[in-house]
């Protein structure tokens, strides 16, 4: 098996999920591997958490499923490898540009962020070649959801952006008070303009971590 995961998060999952959770997890992911094109590669599955230590986390976004074209997805939500900007990501881009008044470039990596501590977490973390949505099932869902969890203890204030009905499905688990949860339509062309252009999440997220003596997140990329 090629499934890379710092040894922070291993310590910390360790603990969090059976042994039979984990059997039937990486089995079934080793048949998916060797029976599709899956997205992304085996070494880049749990890049969202590989790149944030828990200690170290300040804002979470939550996304959906990886890219299913071959060369984009690379483990981060929203973020794509190969530098062609898809719909959702050219509109968070805007937002952000509005709302920071800076100007974003062409660049679609969002690694930088992620070394920041921005969590870019999709609900499942895999997906098969031109199926969107093809690994959404109740064993990504248990790890997302768990994740989340683990996020939501946490004493160190957080933002979650929740964008669009599947993010704020995770509301029910947010109930620390350290954290803010901040809300809006999803970031796709279908819904941006009801609500997500104009939510101002990223000078809120900043505002808050300042409020909170942390270092604000540089969106600009």
């Amino acid at each position: 098996m090629n499934y890379v995961l710092t040894k922070d998060w291993s310590e910390i999952l360790k603990s969090r999920f059976s042994s039979e959770y984990k059997h039937k997890l990486f089995s079934w992911l080793e048949n998916e591997y060797a029976s599709h094109t899956v997205y992304p590669p085996k070494e880049k599955i749990f890049n969202a958490l590989n790149f944030v230590p828990l200690q170290n986390v300040k804002v979470v976004i939550i996304g959906q499923d990886p890219y299913h074209i071959k060369g984009q997805a690379d483990g981060l939500a929203f973020s794509c490898h190969n530098g062609t900007p898809q719909p959702s990501l050219k509109n968070i881009f805007k937002e952000i540009s509005t709302d920071l008044n800076i100007q974003m470039s062409d660049s679609t990596d969002l690694t930088a962020w992620a070394k920041q501590g921005v969590i870019l977490l999709n609900t499942s973390l895999t997906v098969i070649e031109h199926l969107p949505a093809s690994h959404s099932n109740e064993l990504w869902h248990t790890f997302t959801r768990e994740i989340v969890k683990i996020l939501n203890e946490q004493n160190s204030p957080i933002v979650f952006m929740l964008w669009g009905n599947h993010a704020k499905s995770f509301i029910p688990l947010l109930n620390n008070p350290n954290h803010l949860i901040l809300t809006a339509s999803h970031p796709s062309p279908f819904s941006a303009h009801s609500g997500f252009f104009g939510c101002k999440h990223f000078s809120k997220c900043n505002d808050f971590l300042i409020s909170k003596g942390l270092t604000p997140i540089n969106w600009q990329i």
